[in-house]
């Protein structure tokens, strides 16, 4: 069978993907390469936001009825399984299996069971002699079950594409309890896969080629959290970092999505001694003011925070710090706004995920009323966005005339002979090389500089 795989969301929903892709490819099916020709369609889903849900169920109807000479298997797994589970029926009729959250494991299998089913004839598959209109709901597979072993097997990669820079999840779930957030529900319970199986996958994928590891995790910093003791004063994380800096062949290492709460001091020191973590941190902080910070149950404070960023940035010479910001949360004043402001000046974040508030069911501020205008959320988001393209820039220009190593992922996709890669600081550089420097590190002397890129020249 031809499976086509949609992916929506973060970089844990694409690291899913992976796994399924590889499994099915050891079971013999092909990944289609366009949802025309595929036998399977599977969309795996993201639940932060309600419109990233309804993008989904607007895809997955599309696709019901697009199919001519039979239609395809159907299914979805990932958050909004998890989420909606058989409610998805209800906006999706001809939907064939739902895969929660610690369930996509298996979705290769539910595959292979809707496939004999359908052999069988227990299924109707002609959409011209019924439509489904026999389909009954409990044709449908339907699980949204925990999973006390899920996170250990997400571990399978496709070595078919290119594994440069390659992710490696560390953990499922979230136990942490931010009002607006949907993820603890979606996600589960936080579990953590052994230290030696992941040093074992990155080994893996270092004799393949990767030269960069990301770890994943919903709080990756939170590795092991009430599972592995602390040694020597150092947190289960600090010594998983420890061993995959040992690796031969890994030249960087990076980690999302953090929290701050979990940068603590073995963790901010590792980045001086630690020569392989890179010199970038994703610190989000979603609100400046305090009380903001209460209401949205983030366990720390505007001074708290500035000092780890700080900390951070004193480790290197230079250091880039992103972030992720809220505007527009309940009864967040023009006050409080601009205390955000300061905090986003004081912290100099050149990388910014901003979002407007928007209420999401199932949460704890989902119950307060959305008083912030759409107008003035939109204000405020254009403000952060103008302070952070001055300060995107900023950091950038001062990298210009500098040596930059940077590891080359790519083609660019501007202009013949270009190149694309990134610096230890994870700016994206373009400059002319030829192609076999593509998974090399070379050195680059930057000549100018954009908001979201630098052009470079080849050393």
């Amino acid at each position: 069978m031809k499976v086509y795989i949609k992916t929506y969301g973060c970089q844990m929903n694409e690291r899913d993907s992976e796994n399924l892709a590889a499994q099915l490819k050891l079971r013999g099916h092909e990944i289609a390469r366009t949802e025309a020709e595929a036998d399977v369609f599977v969309a795996n889903t993201c639940s932060v936001r309600e419109a990233a849900e309804q993008k989904a169920i607007g895809k997955l109807l599309r696709i019901s009825h697009k199919k001519k000479n039979g239609f395809p298997i159907i299914g979805v797994m990932g958050c909004m399984s998890q989420n909606r589970g058989s409610e998805i029926v209800k906006s999706v009729p001809k939907i064939d299996f739902i895969a929660g959250s610690r369930k996509t494991p298996y979705v290769a299998d539910y595959i292979e069971e809707i496939a004999k089913r359908r052999k069988a004839g227990i299924i109707p598959q002609d959409p011209q002699k019924g439509e489904r209109k026999k389909w009954k709901h409990n044709d449908a597979i339907i699980n949204i079950e925990d999973d006390e072993t899920s996170h250990n097997l997400i571990k399978l990669h496709d070595f078919s594409k290119s594994q440069i820079c390659a992710n490696i999840s560390i953990m499922q779930g979230c136990a942490m309890k931010c009002s607006y957030c949907i993820v603890p529900k979606t996600r589960g319970i936080e579990r953590s896969r052994p230290m030696e199986d992941i040093v074992n996958e990155a080994e893996i994928l270092a004799n393949s080629g990767a030269k960069e590891i990301q770890l994943l995790g919903q709080v990756v910093n939170a590795y092991g959290r009430g599972e592995m003791p602390n040694v020597q004063g150092k947190s289960p994380f600090v010594r998983l970092l420890e061993k995959i800096n040992k690796i031969n062949g890994i030249e960087r290492i990076r980690f999302v999505s953090p929290h701050p709460s979990f940068f603590k001091e073995d963790l901010i020191a590792a980045y001086s001694s630690l020569e392989k973590i890179c010199e970038y941190a994703h610190l989000p902080l979603q609100s400046g003011s305090d009380r903001v910070l209460r209401e949205m149950r983030r366990p720390y404070s505007a001074e708290k925070f500035i000092k780890i960023a700080k900390a951070l940035k004193a480790s290197k010479e230079i250091f880039s710090l992103s972030t992720d910001i809220i505007v527009g949360y309940p009864n967040e004043t023009e006050e409080d706004f601009l205390k955000t402001c300061e905090v986003f000046k004081e912290c100099g974040f050149d990388m910014a995920y901003i979002f407007k508030y928007s209420p999401r069911m199932g949460t704890v501020s989902a119950e307060l009323e959305d008083n912030v205008s759409e107008d003035e959320k939109e204000r405020r988001n254009q403000i952060l966005l103008e302070m952070l393209k001055k300060q995107s820039l900023d950091f950038n220009e001062r990298l210009v005339n500098t040596s930059q190593e940077v590891l080359v992922e790519s083609k660019a996709k501007r202009g013949l002979g270009n190149l694309m890669g990134r610096t230890r600081t994870h700016r994206k550089v373009i400059f002319k090389a030829p192609e076999e420097l593509i998974g090399k590190l070379v050195s680059v002397k930057i000549i100018s500089a954009g908001v979201s890129a630098m052009d470079g020249v080849l050393e």
